[in-house]
């Protein structure tokens, strides 16, 4: 005889209210009140005769019990829907929810939307922006692309491509500074990524240099932004081949140092939950990604490293 499962309600209620982090946000996503919510975790915490919850007057926190149970009632719940999409949705009428850093999106994902579609007018996209890295415990996102290391052993790794990273700025502001060796630097505004402030420090410490502080200047959300003022004259942006590819080739920005340049210590991976790895949307898109990655000669890929699944993926280069 199957044992008892604690009550749906209940399970339901603690998974809201986990994710969302109160009683009260959680009674509002669910159309009911926070008391209701209230109730249904104590009916919970009643069936398995625990605590899920530390209760505190303006703070709502998973208790290790709880931490164990909401990552099992989450993917549960997730595979449920997913299985569900698939009885109700129409044949060749699929949507798949992505998650990308805005400029990888804008500058390299975007223009190539055309062949995908092409080749798979039964699958829709739906693309969402961050700079943050995804968390597949919290947040309905079914896969992404990021660069860093491979983290955690329920996540599938698919590595893309490998990066440097190098200055550029516009032929202007190179003919107004007469900027010449990277020391140089110093005396012109750098153009900062605020969700990657490490990269200068990257390409510094590989240059040698001491005596420019990585964190001068001008700071932005996105790197799209940083390259869109540096094209303007406005100062020294840092770049990848991903994103400037185009603006080299026709002259809009220059590389004032090439040769010289840092490979950045993180890859580009295409990440989704393994669990979900064999679903034709998650297959179908990601051969696709290889593919017009592998096709675009001036992304870098190296032998494909071992994904070893014990480093953060801790390097968004949005």
């Amino acid at each position: 005889m199957r044992r008892p499962l604690p009550p749906l309600n209940a399970l339901k209620s603690f998974e809201a209210a986990a994710r969302l982090g109160s009683f009260r946000a959680a009674g509002d996503a669910m159309c009911v009140s926070h008391s209701a919510i209230s109730y249904h975790v104590k009916q919970l915490e009643r069936h398995l005769g625990l605590a899920v919850f530390h209760r505190a007057p303006r703070a709502l926190s998973l208790t290790a019990a709880g931490r164990t149970l909401y990552a099992t009632v989450r993917e549960s719940f997730n595979r449920i829907a997913d299985t569900a999409d698939r009885l109700v949705a129409p044949r060749g009428n699929e949507v798949l929810t992505l998650q990308l850093y805005s400029t990888l999106t804008v500058r390299w994902l975007i223009p190539r939307l055309a062949e995908f579609e092409a080749q798979h007018p039964g699958l829709r996209l739906r693309l969402i922006t961050s700079q943050d890295d995804v968390d597949f415990s919290r947040d309905e996102i079914e896969a992404c692309v990021l660069i860093g290391h491979p983290h955690y052993a329920d996540l599938d790794y698919t590595y893309l491509f490998s990066s440097d990273l190098f200055p550029v700025a516009s032929p202007a502001f190179l003919a107004r500074t007469a900027l010449k060796v990277p020391t140089d630097l110093a005396r012109v505004p750098l153009l900062q990524v605020h969700p990657s402030h490490a990269d200068w420090s990257i390409w510094l410490d590989h240059a040698g240099i001491t005596t420019v502080d990585p964190d001068a200047g001008l700071s932005f959300d996105s790197y799209d932004h940083a390259l869109a003022t540096a094209r303007l004259g406005l100062g020294v942006a840092l770049a990848m081949d991903v994103y400037v590819a185009d603006e080299l080739a026709t002259g809009m920005l220059t590389e004032p140092f090439a040769p010289l340049r840092a490979t950045h210590p993180a890859n580009w991976w295409f990440v989704a939950r393994r669990a979900h790895t064999a679903q034709p949307k998650i297959r179908a898109f990601r051969a696709w990604l290889v593919a017009a990655v592998t096709a675009d000669g001036r992304l870098r890929r190296n032998a494909p490293p071992r994904t070893t699944n014990t480093c953060a993926t801790d390097h968004p280069s949005g």
